[in-house]
């Protein structure tokens, strides 16, 4: 065997082998990036709160507290005049006509705009409203008054007609509905 490469002598050259080889060792497998259903779960799920926080925001843009505001006192004032004596003037004052149920307790129909505490401004049961008066219409069942995500039950933006069951002890809140009507 002649040798090609000057300086070396006629020792045959070993098979290659890979640096550092061990007996059984194999190259790694190929990283592959994971995928991403975190991040989609992230903007989903923060595009999830950042709407709630703005129906939130819608509903409490409305006026709080309770529907029933004092009722003003009518008054009249009649002008008559005698053949014989010069114009008279009476006043007559007259109490507001009020609807027999909203003396007897809460409510059973109520402004579209508020907050309601179930049992004591209006009564429990399922309220029906013809939808939305103006762009939008968000009801919001409510544990409690304090304005927090964690109060809320259950809530929702609709445009069209939908009922809603309330319990007493809850808070029902409305902004930009029709009318709420008691139906059960």
């Amino acid at each position: 065997m002649t040798n090609h490469n000057p300086g070396t002598g006629p020792h045959p050259q070993p098979p290659y082998q890979q640096p550092f080889a061990q007996p059984g060792w194999q190259p790694a497998a190929p990283v592959v990036p994971p995928t991403r259903p975190r991040r989609r779960f992230l903007a989903y799920g923060l595009t999830a709160i950042v709407s709630l926080i703005i129906g939130v925001g819608i509903g409490a843009g409305g006026e709080t507290g309770t529907s029933a505001s004092p009722r003003p006192i009518v008054t009249v004032t009649e002008t008559t005049q005698a053949e014989s004596v010069p114009a008279a003037t009476e006043t007559v004052t007259a109490e507001p006509v009020v609807d027999p149920e909203e003396e007897d307790g809460p409510q059973t129909t109520f402004s579209g705009d508020g907050q309601y505490l179930v049992g004591d401004d209006i009564k429990p049961g399922t309220y029906k409203t013809a939808g939305a008066d103006g762009p939008n219409c968000y009801w919001a069942r409510l544990k409690n008054a304090s304005g927090e995500l964690t109060a809320i039950i259950a809530n929702g933006n609709v445009q069209g007609q939908t009922r809603v069951t309330v319990k007493k002890g809850e808070f029902f809140e409305t902004s930009g509905c029709q009318d709420w009507k008691r139906v059960g």
